[in-house]
């Protein structure tokens, strides 16, 4: 996890046009190791390396997007991501890239495709795995939202844009207070029907757009990405002590006073729904692995190396799950 604390480090966070931020590229860890512009590695069989803007397999290829969960975090190597068991063991008959990213709203999922389509052949299948990242910033205050919805670190985004405005006013001064730039757990949204109805909103929205740049010959699906208290799950051991630590660490406070409204089989039913419902209206397909993934798993399995984010044994109990659940080969 050191690996992918360096990864995202926010002393050395890169800043990209359109999408705002980035991985670091041509970063090189044990862990975690990403091409010139910040893809991770996937390998295929016989340790075949692959990524966006590395090496492009020839003949189609197939998207696995997402947020942090798709690209791999709490994978010990490159081989134990999702894209990369899919492609060497679950589905491996074309090479899988990993098109995930940390912190990613759905506006930044596709556009991380839109930017970079141009290294690409022909693409076979895309499958998003997402849904968590979208319910975060769903909650963010109202005056951070826009035309677009808010994405993480946007706080930052307003704080140095109202400084570089102030900086540009001949003589400018600010008088008085000056207003709130970083949402704090006192101002995020509530409402748990206008959080699920604005992250599903945002993702079907770009879904739409997803359909327009792959194409008609290409198959997308949607995966609700299974999540420890979006399903009904009972900790292994070793999940419990890993939990426990993470809430002693956050500096927001414990997962259950942070994100209790938005974690619960509740909650994710409802969220399906609205998903499935409007996935169903554009044609993509549509997976919930969340009961899914609670039928298959056991108390014996450590899957979680935090409440999002898969161990090696999660990765792979959710590999096999993805492939079987999507008919993939």
């Amino acid at each position: 996890m050191r690996d992918y604390d360096a990864l995202k480090d926010p002393g050395e966070r890169r800043y990209v046009p359109y999408l705002m931020y980035f991985h670091r590229a041509n970063f090189a860890s044990p862990t975690v190791n990403t091409d010139r512009s910040g893809f991770r590695i996937s390998t295929g069989p016989d340790g075949v390396r692959a990524s966006a803007a590395g090496h492009v397999p020839p003949g189609p290829v197939r998207i696995l997007a997402g947020g942090s969960t798709a690209l791999g975090v709490g994978a010990s190597t490159d081989s134990t991501t999702l894209a990369s068991l899919l492609w060497s063991r679950y589905a491996p008959s074309a090479p899988w890239l990993n098109f995930g990213s940390y912190c990613f709203n759905p506006t930044q999922e596709v556009l991380l495709l839109t930017l970079y389509r141009h290294l690409l052949g022909d693409i076979d299948e895309i499958v998003i795995f997402s849904g968590i990242n979208a319910v975060m910033v769903a909650r963010l205050p109202e005056w951070q939202q826009g035309d677009h919805g808010a994405f993480f670190f946007c706080g930052e985004y307003f704080e140095k844009m109202a400084e570089l405005r102030e900086r540009n006013r001949k003589g400018g001064r600010l008088f008085g207070r000056r207003a709130a730039t970083v949402a704090t757990l006192d101002d995020v949204r509530r409402d748990i029907p206008t959080v699920i109805g604005s992250a599903a909103e945002a993702t079907l929205r770009q879904l739409d757009i997803w359909r327009r740049i792959a194409g008609p010959d290409t198959r997308i699906s949607y995966v609700l990405q299974p999540m420890t208290r979006w399903m009904r799950y009972t900790p292994a051991p070793e999940e419990t002590v890993l939990f426990q630590e993470n809430d002693r660490m956050s500096e927001l406070g414990p997962w259950e006073e942070v994100y209790g409204d938005i974690a619960t089989t509740t909650f994710a039913q409802a969220y399906a729904t609205a998903l499935r419902v409007g996935c169903e209206k554009q044609g993509v397909r549509f997976f919930d692995l969340n009961p899914v993934v609670a039928d298959v798993a056991t108390e014996r399995d450590w899957m979680f190396v935090d409440r999002v984010h898969y161990s090696d044994t999660g990765h792979d109990i959710v590999a096999r799950v993805t492939a079987e659940a999507l008919e993939l080969v």
